[in-house]
Protein backbone atom coordinates (compact mmCIF):
# COMPACT_ATOMS: atom_id res chain seq x y z
CA UNK A 1 0.00 0.00 0.00
CA UNK A 2 2.92 2.17 1.16
CA UNK A 3 4.34 1.42 -2.57
CA UNK A 4 1.47 2.43 -4.52
CA UNK A 5 1.06 5.78 -2.35
CA UNK A 6 4.09 6.88 -2.69
CA UNK A 7 3.78 6.07 -7.09
CA UNK A 8 0.67 8.29 -6.49
CA UNK A 9 2.05 11.19 -5.13
CA UNK A 10 5.06 10.79 -7.07
CA UNK A 11 2.75 11.02 -10.25
CA UNK A 12 0.57 13.79 -8.79
CA UNK A 13 3.94 16.00 -7.91
CA UNK A 14 5.28 15.31 -11.80
CA UNK A 15 1.72 16.22 -12.92
CA UNK A 16 2.19 19.29 -11.08
CA UNK A 17 5.72 19.97 -12.10
CA UNK A 18 4.58 19.93 -16.09
CA UNK A 19 1.26 21.86 -15.33
CA UNK A 20 3.57 24.66 -13.72
CA UNK A 21 6.04 24.73 -16.25
CA UNK A 22 3.64 24.77 -19.18
CA UNK A 23 1.72 27.49 -17.59
CA UNK A 24 5.36 29.45 -16.99
CA UNK A 25 6.06 28.70 -20.43
CA UNK A 26 2.19 30.58 -21.90
CA UNK A 27 2.80 33.26 -18.96
CA UNK A 28 6.60 34.24 -19.63
CA UNK A 29 8.06 32.81 -22.78
CA UNK A 30 4.93 32.85 -24.81
CA UNK A 31 3.63 36.11 -23.77
CA UNK A 32 5.84 37.79 -26.88
CA UNK A 33 3.50 35.57 -29.31
CA UNK A 34 0.20 36.77 -27.36
CA UNK A 35 0.56 39.99 -27.49
CA UNK A 36 1.37 39.89 -31.32
CA UNK A 37 -1.70 37.55 -32.02
CA UNK A 38 -3.93 39.57 -34.10
CA UNK A 39 -6.70 38.02 -32.78
CA UNK A 40 -5.83 39.02 -29.45
CA UNK A 41 -8.40 41.98 -29.08
CA UNK A 42 -8.11 42.54 -24.85
CA UNK A 43 -4.39 43.66 -25.56
CA UNK A 44 -4.51 45.86 -28.37
CA UNK A 45 -7.39 47.69 -26.38
CA UNK A 46 -5.19 47.97 -23.56
CA UNK A 47 -1.85 48.97 -25.49
CA UNK A 48 -4.27 52.08 -27.39
CA UNK A 49 -5.19 53.13 -23.45
CA UNK A 50 -1.78 52.68 -21.82
CA UNK A 51 0.13 56.03 -20.70
CA UNK A 52 1.86 57.50 -23.41
CA UNK A 53 4.57 60.20 -23.05
CA UNK A 54 3.96 63.79 -24.68
CA UNK A 55 5.68 65.84 -27.73
CA UNK A 56 6.48 69.26 -26.82
CA UNK A 57 8.62 71.91 -28.81
CA UNK A 58 11.44 73.80 -27.51
CA UNK A 59 9.51 76.46 -26.05
CA UNK A 60 7.59 74.05 -23.63
CA UNK A 61 4.36 73.98 -25.82
CA UNK A 62 2.54 70.13 -25.46
CA UNK A 63 1.71 69.59 -29.19
CA UNK A 64 0.45 65.70 -28.41
CA UNK A 65 -0.46 64.40 -25.09
CA UNK A 66 -2.72 61.19 -23.94
CA UNK A 67 -6.26 62.31 -22.10
CA UNK A 68 -8.31 59.61 -20.12
CA UNK A 69 -11.49 58.98 -21.40
CA UNK A 70 -15.35 57.75 -20.28
CA UNK A 71 -14.90 54.85 -23.11
CA UNK A 72 -15.99 51.72 -21.61
CA UNK A 73 -13.25 50.02 -23.99
CA UNK A 74 -10.02 53.08 -24.02
CA UNK A 75 -8.86 54.40 -20.93
CA UNK A 76 -7.24 57.11 -22.70
CA UNK A 77 -6.65 58.28 -26.09
CA UNK A 78 -4.19 60.70 -27.74
CA UNK A 79 -5.08 64.58 -28.31
CA UNK A 80 -3.41 67.13 -30.37
CA UNK A 81 -3.89 70.60 -28.56
CA UNK A 82 -2.96 72.17 -31.87
CA UNK A 83 -4.76 70.16 -34.44
CA UNK A 84 -3.42 70.85 -38.10
CA UNK A 85 -0.41 73.13 -37.30
CA UNK A 86 1.46 70.14 -36.07
CA UNK A 87 -0.49 67.08 -38.00
CA UNK A 88 2.68 66.40 -40.66
CA UNK A 89 5.00 66.29 -37.09
CA UNK A 90 3.29 64.54 -34.75
CA UNK A 91 1.47 62.45 -36.73
CA UNK A 92 -1.50 60.11 -35.27
CA UNK A 93 -1.99 57.45 -32.65
CA UNK A 94 -4.54 55.55 -33.79
CA UNK A 95 -6.35 52.62 -33.12
CA UNK A 96 -7.87 51.56 -36.40
CA UNK A 97 -5.25 53.41 -38.19
CA UNK A 98 -1.89 52.79 -36.45
CA UNK A 99 0.65 55.49 -36.07
CA UNK A 100 2.40 58.11 -38.24
CA UNK A 101 4.99 60.83 -37.79
CA UNK A 102 6.91 61.11 -34.92
CA UNK A 103 3.83 58.93 -32.97
CA UNK A 104 5.59 55.85 -35.21
CA UNK A 105 9.49 57.36 -34.65
CA UNK A 106 9.54 57.75 -31.05
CA UNK A 107 6.50 54.85 -30.54
CA UNK A 108 8.46 52.49 -28.08
CA UNK A 109 10.15 55.48 -26.60
CA UNK A 110 6.49 57.07 -26.16
CA UNK A 111 4.82 53.96 -24.95
CA UNK A 112 7.65 53.18 -22.26
CA UNK A 113 8.14 49.66 -24.32
CA UNK A 114 11.84 50.42 -25.65
CA UNK A 115 13.50 46.96 -27.65
CA UNK A 116 15.68 46.89 -24.40
CA UNK A 117 12.44 46.39 -22.25
CA UNK A 118 10.56 44.30 -24.92
CA UNK A 119 13.24 41.73 -25.11
CA UNK A 120 12.93 40.91 -21.31
CA UNK A 121 9.97 37.93 -21.19
CA UNK A 122 9.68 38.83 -17.48
CA UNK A 123 9.01 42.74 -18.51
CA UNK A 124 5.37 42.49 -18.49
CA UNK A 125 4.30 40.38 -15.47
CA UNK A 126 6.91 42.19 -13.07
CA UNK A 127 7.28 46.01 -14.15
CA UNK A 128 5.34 48.66 -12.77
CA UNK A 129 3.66 51.02 -14.99
CA UNK A 130 5.19 51.47 -18.21
CA UNK A 131 8.68 53.83 -18.17
CA UNK A 132 7.27 56.66 -20.74
CA UNK A 133 9.71 59.10 -22.06
CA UNK A 134 8.63 62.72 -23.42
CA UNK A 135 10.05 64.13 -26.66
CA UNK A 136 11.73 67.61 -27.28
CA UNK A 137 11.58 68.88 -30.47
CA UNK A 138 13.62 71.69 -31.72
CA UNK A 139 10.72 73.65 -33.33
CA UNK A 140 9.25 77.05 -32.31
CA UNK A 141 5.91 77.60 -31.50
CA UNK A 142 5.67 80.94 -32.75
CA UNK A 143 7.46 80.53 -35.71
CA UNK A 144 5.81 77.22 -36.74
CA UNK A 145 2.35 79.97 -36.62
CA UNK A 146 3.83 82.22 -38.86
CA UNK A 147 5.17 79.67 -40.90
CA UNK A 148 1.25 78.39 -41.29
CA UNK A 149 -0.13 82.38 -41.29
CA UNK A 150 2.52 83.60 -44.15
CA UNK A 151 1.47 80.60 -46.25
CA UNK A 152 -2.06 80.47 -46.00
CA UNK A 153 -4.12 78.46 -47.76
CA UNK A 154 -1.90 78.33 -50.92
CA UNK A 155 -0.24 74.55 -51.24
CA UNK A 156 3.13 74.87 -50.25
CA UNK A 157 6.11 74.58 -47.70
CA UNK A 158 7.82 76.56 -44.91
CA UNK A 159 11.14 75.75 -43.97
CA UNK A 160 13.48 77.20 -41.36
CA UNK A 161 16.61 75.80 -39.67
CA UNK A 162 19.75 76.43 -38.24
CA UNK A 163 22.35 76.39 -40.47
CA UNK A 164 25.12 75.34 -37.86
CA UNK A 165 22.97 72.39 -35.78
CA UNK A 166 20.31 71.19 -38.54
CA UNK A 167 18.10 71.89 -35.61
CA UNK A 168 14.37 72.42 -37.47
CA UNK A 169 12.60 75.68 -36.10
CA UNK A 170 9.97 75.70 -38.38
CA UNK A 171 8.21 72.39 -40.52
CA UNK A 172 5.16 73.64 -41.89
CA UNK A 173 3.03 71.62 -45.27
CA UNK A 174 0.06 72.87 -46.35
CA UNK A 175 -2.45 71.60 -47.23
CA UNK A 176 -2.55 69.71 -43.81
CA UNK A 177 -5.33 67.75 -41.14
CA UNK A 178 -6.87 67.63 -37.89
CA UNK A 179 -5.40 64.05 -36.07
CA UNK A 180 -7.62 64.20 -33.86
CA UNK A 181 -10.67 62.59 -35.32
CA UNK A 182 -8.05 59.91 -36.59
CA UNK A 183 -7.04 59.01 -33.00
CA UNK A 184 -10.40 59.13 -31.25
CA UNK A 185 -11.89 56.01 -29.00
CA UNK A 186 -15.01 56.19 -31.37
CA UNK A 187 -13.57 53.76 -34.37
CA UNK A 188 -16.28 54.28 -36.42
CA UNK A 189 -15.96 57.88 -36.49
CA UNK A 190 -12.25 57.35 -36.70
CA UNK A 191 -12.67 55.04 -39.85
CA UNK A 192 -15.18 57.53 -41.32
CA UNK A 193 -12.23 60.44 -40.99
CA UNK A 194 -10.04 58.57 -43.06
CA UNK A 195 -11.95 58.03 -45.18
CA UNK A 196 -12.56 61.46 -45.73
CA UNK A 197 -8.92 62.40 -45.87
CA UNK A 198 -8.25 59.59 -48.44
CA UNK A 199 -10.80 60.91 -50.78
CA UNK A 200 -9.30 64.55 -50.57
CA UNK A 201 -8.32 65.18 -53.76
CA UNK A 202 -5.73 67.63 -52.07
CA UNK A 203 -4.27 65.02 -50.68
CA UNK A 204 -3.42 66.72 -47.28
CA UNK A 205 -2.35 63.36 -45.55
CA UNK A 206 1.26 64.00 -47.72
CA UNK A 207 3.67 66.70 -46.14
CA UNK A 208 4.83 69.10 -48.68
CA UNK A 209 8.31 69.61 -47.21
CA UNK A 210 9.13 66.15 -47.05
CA UNK A 211 7.33 63.46 -48.65
CA UNK A 212 6.89 64.93 -52.20
CA UNK A 213 9.89 65.78 -54.61
CA UNK A 214 9.06 68.86 -56.95
CA UNK A 215 10.97 70.40 -59.69
CA UNK A 216 13.39 73.51 -57.86
CA UNK A 217 14.03 75.65 -60.98
CA UNK A 218 16.33 78.30 -60.20
CA UNK A 219 17.08 77.88 -56.57
CA UNK A 220 19.37 74.92 -58.51
CA UNK A 221 21.61 77.37 -59.60
CA UNK A 222 23.01 77.39 -56.22
CA UNK A 223 24.45 74.10 -56.65
CA UNK A 224 25.76 75.23 -60.16
CA UNK A 225 27.23 77.87 -59.17
CA UNK A 226 29.36 75.91 -56.56
CA UNK A 227 30.42 73.61 -58.86
CA UNK A 228 31.62 76.06 -61.27
CA UNK A 229 33.74 77.47 -58.93
CA UNK A 230 35.24 73.98 -57.42
CA UNK A 231 35.66 72.45 -60.41
CA UNK A 232 36.09 74.88 -63.13
CA UNK A 233 37.80 77.83 -61.38
CA UNK A 234 35.32 80.36 -61.60
CA UNK A 235 35.31 83.77 -59.25
CA UNK A 236 32.59 85.84 -58.56
CA UNK A 237 34.38 88.03 -61.55
CA UNK A 238 35.56 85.82 -64.16
CA UNK A 239 35.35 84.36 -66.66
CA UNK A 240 32.80 86.94 -68.97
CA UNK A 241 30.04 84.56 -70.33
CA UNK A 242 28.35 85.69 -73.64
CA UNK A 243 25.25 87.83 -73.33
CA UNK A 244 22.75 86.30 -75.37
CA UNK A 245 18.65 85.71 -75.51
CA UNK A 246 19.05 81.96 -76.09
CA UNK A 247 21.63 79.62 -75.73
CA UNK A 248 21.73 76.46 -77.60
CA UNK A 249 23.71 73.42 -76.17
CA UNK A 250 25.83 71.17 -78.22
CA UNK A 251 23.98 68.28 -80.01
CA UNK A 252 20.90 70.07 -80.57
CA UNK A 253 19.55 73.54 -82.22
CA UNK A 254 16.51 73.89 -79.78
CA UNK A 255 17.47 77.34 -77.47
CA UNK A 256 17.46 77.79 -73.52
CA UNK A 257 15.47 81.16 -73.18
CA UNK A 258 15.87 83.36 -70.14
CA UNK A 259 12.56 84.58 -68.13
CA UNK A 260 10.94 87.13 -70.35
CA UNK A 261 12.52 86.83 -73.12
CA UNK A 262 15.63 88.57 -71.44
CA UNK A 263 18.98 89.10 -71.98
CA UNK A 264 21.52 88.70 -69.75
CA UNK A 265 25.35 86.88 -69.50
CA UNK A 266 28.62 88.51 -67.94
CA UNK A 267 30.37 87.39 -64.99
CA UNK A 268 28.68 84.70 -61.87
CA UNK A 269 27.99 88.00 -59.77
CA UNK A 270 25.53 89.26 -62.35
CA UNK A 271 24.44 85.88 -63.37
CA UNK A 272 23.09 84.99 -59.94
CA UNK A 273 21.63 88.33 -59.62
CA UNK A 274 19.85 88.43 -62.84
CA UNK A 275 18.93 84.42 -62.56
CA UNK A 276 20.58 83.55 -66.20
CA UNK A 277 19.22 80.91 -67.56
CA UNK A 278 21.27 80.69 -70.55
CA UNK A 279 24.36 81.14 -68.21
CA UNK A 280 23.58 78.67 -65.81
CA UNK A 281 22.87 76.34 -68.50
CA UNK A 282 26.12 76.95 -70.28
CA UNK A 283 28.14 76.53 -66.80
CA UNK A 284 26.87 73.17 -66.52
CA UNK A 285 26.51 71.83 -70.28
CA UNK A 286 30.29 73.17 -70.95
CA UNK A 287 32.73 74.73 -68.34
CA UNK A 288 31.57 71.56 -65.09
CA UNK A 289 30.59 68.65 -67.48
CA UNK A 290 27.88 65.41 -66.36
CA UNK A 291 30.20 64.12 -63.70
CA UNK A 292 31.13 66.82 -61.76
CA UNK A 293 27.81 68.28 -61.31
CA UNK A 294 26.69 64.86 -60.36
CA UNK A 295 29.46 64.74 -57.54
CA UNK A 296 28.78 68.16 -56.51
CA UNK A 297 24.70 67.86 -56.97
CA UNK A 298 25.35 64.74 -54.24
CA UNK A 299 27.69 66.89 -51.91
CA UNK A 300 24.78 68.15 -51.06
CA UNK A 301 22.39 65.02 -50.51
CA UNK A 302 20.58 64.40 -53.94
CA UNK A 303 20.63 60.85 -54.51
CA UNK A 304 20.63 59.90 -51.04
CA UNK A 305 18.70 58.88 -47.81
CA UNK A 306 18.15 61.80 -45.70
CA UNK A 307 18.91 61.24 -42.16
CA UNK A 308 15.81 62.72 -40.33
CA UNK A 309 13.39 61.63 -37.69
CA UNK A 310 10.48 61.55 -40.74
CA UNK A 311 10.56 60.01 -43.94
CA UNK A 312 11.64 61.74 -46.38
CA UNK A 313 11.68 61.71 -49.95
CA UNK A 314 15.03 61.26 -52.08
CA UNK A 315 15.98 64.29 -53.67
CA UNK A 316 17.06 63.50 -57.35
CA UNK A 317 19.58 64.70 -59.94
CA UNK A 318 20.15 62.46 -63.19
CA UNK A 319 23.13 60.62 -63.23
CA UNK A 320 23.43 59.57 -66.47
CA UNK A 321 23.59 61.65 -69.43
CA UNK A 322 24.86 59.15 -72.14
CA UNK A 323 27.63 57.61 -73.43
CA UNK A 324 31.18 60.41 -73.92
CA UNK A 325 31.03 61.38 -77.73
CA UNK A 326 33.87 63.89 -77.49
CA UNK A 327 36.03 65.83 -74.98
CA UNK A 328 36.56 69.63 -75.41
CA UNK A 329 38.21 72.36 -73.61
CA UNK A 330 36.26 74.80 -71.12
CA UNK A 331 36.98 78.95 -71.74
CA UNK A 332 38.38 79.24 -68.03
CA UNK A 333 41.89 78.83 -69.11
CA UNK A 334 42.95 76.05 -67.24
CA UNK A 335 42.54 73.48 -70.21
CA UNK A 336 40.83 71.16 -68.31
CA UNK A 337 38.52 68.70 -70.31
CA UNK A 338 34.85 68.44 -70.40
CA UNK A 339 33.15 65.10 -72.21
CA UNK A 340 30.56 65.79 -74.49
CA UNK A 341 27.71 63.12 -73.43
CA UNK A 342 24.34 62.14 -75.30
CA UNK A 343 22.30 63.66 -73.56
CA UNK A 344 24.15 67.15 -73.28
CA UNK A 345 21.15 69.06 -73.72
CA UNK A 346 19.46 67.46 -71.11
CA UNK A 347 22.34 68.15 -68.76
CA UNK A 348 22.34 72.12 -69.70
CA UNK A 349 18.41 71.66 -68.87
CA UNK A 350 19.43 70.01 -65.30
CA UNK A 351 21.94 73.07 -64.32
CA UNK A 352 19.53 75.01 -64.00
CA UNK A 353 16.59 72.94 -61.50
CA UNK A 354 14.49 71.44 -64.94
CA UNK A 355 14.40 68.35 -67.03
CA UNK A 356 14.40 65.14 -64.26
CA UNK A 357 15.63 67.60 -60.86
CA UNK A 358 12.99 67.45 -58.64
CA UNK A 359 13.52 68.02 -54.43
CA UNK A 360 12.14 68.35 -51.43
CA UNK A 361 11.51 71.95 -49.64
CA UNK A 362 13.83 69.94 -46.68
CA UNK A 363 16.74 69.04 -49.38
CA UNK A 364 16.50 73.00 -50.94
CA UNK A 365 16.57 74.16 -47.09
CA UNK A 366 19.51 72.26 -46.58
CA UNK A 367 21.39 73.80 -50.14
CA UNK A 368 20.94 77.55 -48.32
CA UNK A 369 22.54 75.84 -45.07
CA UNK A 370 25.47 74.67 -46.62
CA UNK A 371 26.38 77.74 -47.96
CA UNK A 372 26.03 79.76 -44.57
CA UNK A 373 27.99 76.54 -42.77
CA UNK A 374 30.84 77.19 -44.50
CA UNK A 375 30.15 74.23 -47.12
CA UNK A 376 28.97 71.50 -44.71
CA UNK A 377 25.42 70.19 -45.01
CA UNK A 378 23.80 69.85 -41.28
CA UNK A 379 21.93 67.03 -40.22
CA UNK A 380 18.35 68.00 -39.83
CA UNK A 381 17.15 67.58 -36.59
CA UNK A 382 13.05 67.39 -35.38
CA UNK A 383 13.61 66.08 -31.90
CA UNK A 384 15.71 68.16 -29.83
CA UNK A 385 16.14 65.77 -26.55
CA UNK A 386 14.15 62.90 -25.22
CA UNK A 387 13.15 63.36 -21.21
CA UNK A 388 11.92 61.02 -18.34
CA UNK A 389 9.08 61.53 -16.55
CA UNK A 390 10.68 63.24 -14.12
CA UNK A 391 12.10 65.81 -16.65
CA UNK A 392 15.86 64.58 -16.98
CA UNK A 393 17.33 64.29 -20.22
CA UNK A 394 18.17 60.63 -21.20
CA UNK A 395 19.74 60.97 -24.70
CA UNK A 396 19.43 63.38 -27.69
CA UNK A 397 19.50 62.86 -31.33
CA UNK A 398 22.71 62.58 -33.47
CA UNK A 399 24.05 66.15 -34.25
CA UNK A 400 26.75 67.74 -36.50
CA UNK A 401 27.69 67.97 -40.40
CA UNK A 402 26.41 65.41 -42.63
CA UNK A 403 28.20 66.44 -45.78
CA UNK A 404 30.97 68.71 -46.99
CA UNK A 405 29.30 69.95 -50.29
CA UNK A 406 31.88 72.87 -50.88
CA UNK A 407 34.96 74.09 -49.63
CA UNK A 408 34.70 77.43 -46.99
CA UNK A 409 36.18 79.45 -49.26
CA UNK A 410 33.81 78.46 -52.17
CA UNK A 411 30.75 78.42 -50.08
CA UNK A 412 32.01 82.40 -48.99
CA UNK A 413 31.78 83.39 -52.84
CA UNK A 414 28.46 81.93 -53.36
CA UNK A 415 27.08 83.72 -50.50
CA UNK A 416 28.50 86.93 -51.49
CA UNK A 417 26.85 85.77 -54.85
CA UNK A 418 23.26 85.07 -53.03
CA UNK A 419 23.60 88.34 -51.05
CA UNK A 420 23.83 89.93 -54.16
CA UNK A 421 20.42 88.78 -55.19
CA UNK A 422 19.21 90.24 -52.27
CA UNK A 423 20.25 93.67 -52.60
CA UNK A 424 19.77 94.12 -56.29
CA UNK A 425 18.41 90.97 -57.78
CA UNK A 426 15.61 88.85 -57.86
CA UNK A 427 14.46 88.92 -54.33
CA UNK A 428 14.65 92.10 -53.33
CA UNK A 429 10.82 91.49 -51.74
CA UNK A 430 12.99 89.70 -49.10
CA UNK A 431 14.81 92.57 -47.94
CA UNK A 432 14.82 93.41 -44.20
CA UNK A 433 16.78 96.29 -42.65
CA UNK A 434 19.05 95.01 -39.84
CA UNK A 435 19.48 91.68 -41.31
CA UNK A 436 22.46 90.43 -43.53
CA UNK A 437 20.47 87.66 -45.89
CA UNK A 438 21.51 86.29 -49.44
CA UNK A 439 18.90 84.15 -51.33
CA UNK A 440 17.92 82.66 -54.67
CA UNK A 441 14.80 82.69 -55.89
CA UNK A 442 13.12 79.88 -58.46
CA UNK A 443 10.74 80.05 -61.46
CA UNK A 444 9.84 76.25 -61.93
CA UNK A 445 7.95 75.26 -64.97
CA UNK A 446 5.35 72.20 -64.29
CA UNK A 447 5.38 71.15 -68.09
CA UNK A 448 5.71 72.10 -71.62
CA UNK A 449 2.98 74.63 -72.69
CA UNK A 450 1.01 75.02 -68.92
CA UNK A 451 1.28 78.41 -67.61
CA UNK A 452 1.03 77.66 -63.80
CA UNK A 453 4.50 77.39 -62.14
CA UNK A 454 6.09 76.70 -58.93
CA UNK A 455 7.70 79.42 -56.82
CA UNK A 456 10.43 78.90 -54.81
CA UNK A 457 13.00 80.68 -52.75
CA UNK A 458 16.11 79.80 -50.56
CA UNK A 459 18.49 81.58 -48.51
CA UNK A 460 19.83 82.47 -45.21
CA UNK A 461 19.60 85.56 -42.62
CA UNK A 462 21.40 86.23 -39.52
CA UNK A 463 22.34 90.05 -37.28
CA UNK A 464 25.63 91.93 -38.84
CA UNK A 465 29.43 90.72 -37.83
CA UNK A 466 27.46 87.40 -36.82
CA UNK A 467 27.07 83.77 -38.34
CA UNK A 468 23.92 83.52 -40.34
CA UNK A 469 21.55 82.17 -37.61
CA UNK A 470 18.78 80.31 -39.91
CA UNK A 471 18.69 79.06 -43.37
CA UNK A 472 15.12 78.41 -45.21
CA UNK A 473 13.22 76.99 -47.80
CA UNK A 474 9.81 78.36 -49.03
CA UNK A 475 7.65 76.41 -52.18
CA UNK A 476 4.32 77.27 -53.29
CA UNK A 477 3.56 74.65 -55.50
CA UNK A 478 1.81 75.60 -59.47
CA UNK A 479 -1.67 76.90 -59.42
CA UNK A 480 -3.63 77.02 -62.70
CA UNK A 481 -5.99 79.94 -61.42
CA UNK A 482 -2.56 81.59 -60.16
CA UNK A 483 -1.17 81.46 -63.29
CA UNK A 484 2.75 82.12 -63.06
CA UNK A 485 4.35 82.58 -60.14
CA UNK A 486 7.61 83.95 -59.57
CA UNK A 487 10.44 82.77 -56.29
CA UNK A 488 10.38 87.01 -55.81
CA UNK A 489 7.12 87.78 -56.03
CA UNK A 490 5.29 84.79 -54.71
CA UNK A 491 8.01 82.82 -51.93
CA UNK A 492 9.98 85.99 -50.96
CA UNK A 493 7.29 87.78 -48.95
CA UNK A 494 6.27 84.70 -47.14
CA UNK A 495 9.94 84.12 -46.47
CA UNK A 496 10.13 87.92 -45.40
CA UNK A 497 7.14 87.43 -42.88
CA UNK A 498 8.25 84.26 -40.70
CA UNK A 499 12.47 86.06 -40.69
CA UNK A 500 10.13 89.02 -39.02
CA UNK A 501 9.10 86.61 -36.48
CA UNK A 502 12.25 85.18 -36.21
CA UNK A 503 14.03 88.25 -35.63
CA UNK A 504 11.24 89.89 -33.74
CA UNK A 505 11.28 92.60 -35.63
CA UNK A 506 8.26 95.02 -36.46
CA UNK A 507 7.76 97.42 -39.49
Amino acid sequence: MNVRIRRLGLGLLLGYLLLFAQLNRVQVYGAQRLVEDPTNARVAIEAFGAPRGRIATADGVVVAESLSTESSRFDRQRHYPHGVLYAHLTGYHSFTSGVAGLESTYDEVLGGRTAEQRADPLYDLFAADPETADVVLTINHALQQAAATALGDREGAVVMLDPATGNVLALWSSPSYDPNPLSSVDTTAANEARSVLLADPTNPLLPRATGEIFAPGSTFKVVTATAAVETAGFTLDLPLLNETDGYVPPLTNRAITNYGGSTCGGDLRENMRASCNTAFAQIGAEYVGPYAMVAIAEGFGFNQSLPFDLPVAASNFPDDFGKVLSMVTDETGQDTLIPVVEDTPLLAQASIGQYEVAATPLQMALVAAAVANNGNVPRPRLVDEIRDQSGQVISRPESGPWLEAMEPATAALVAEGMRGVVAEGTARRLDIDGLVMGAKTGTAQVAAGQIATHAWLVGFAGLPNQAPAVAFAVFVAADQEAGEQTGGRVAAPIAREVLLELFNISE
